[in-house]
């Protein structure tokens, strides 16, 4: 599945001055999969999910 935000995921993580992340938008159109299944394992070696609606 090739998804053009993870291109710029990747690019943010390449940053050496990068900031956290916050990541918005529509429901229901893979988000969260994104972030902890696909970048989050790739990329790193722990990843905190905060959920403000909860």
């Amino acid at each position: 599945m090739d998804r053009s935000l993870l291109k710029k995921l990747v690019e943010w993580k390449a940053t050496a001055d990068r900031l956290p992340i916050m990541l918005d938008g529509s429901r229901q159109v893979g988000k969260s999969y994104l972030i902890e299944k696909i970048f989050g394992l790739e990329h790193f070696d722990k990843v905190f999910k905060l959920n403000f609606e909860d």
